[in-house]
């Protein structure tokens, strides 16, 4: 008898200009009852502008398995690495003392 329960390999191809990447040191999420959309943002001090780098758009359950990976991915680094502190100003300037998230939308 044959074993269907055989995981199967994926195997996955990463083109040069793929790997090369974006740097992204902001991130805009939004959502449509349908999909997720992440939007991978570079800003840099004195740009009165900034520009898209890169567009994710997944299905909710995706962004839920994105969500669970990040999460165990941050813990085991943490293990390996120690905390990784969150850098906000001591002083935040008008918007009444709130410190914002740039990565929640």
């Amino acid at each position: 008898m044959e074993n269907n329960n055989k995981k199967q390999e994926l195997k996955i191809e990463l083109t040069p200009e793929v790997a090369n990447g974006h740097y992204s040191n902001l991130a805009v999420i939004s959502h449509t009852p349908g999909e997720f959309f992440i939007d991978f943002i570079t800003v840099a001090p004195n740009m009165p502008q900034a520009k898209v780098q890169s567009r994710i758009i997944m299905n909710p359950e995706n962004a839920k398995n994105l969500l669970f990976a990040l999460r165990d991915n941050l813990q085991r680094y943490e293990k390996t690495f120690g905390d990784i502190e969150r850098k906000t100003p001591k002083t935040p300037a008008g918007n009444g003392g709130e410190i914002p998230n740039p990565f929640m939308a």
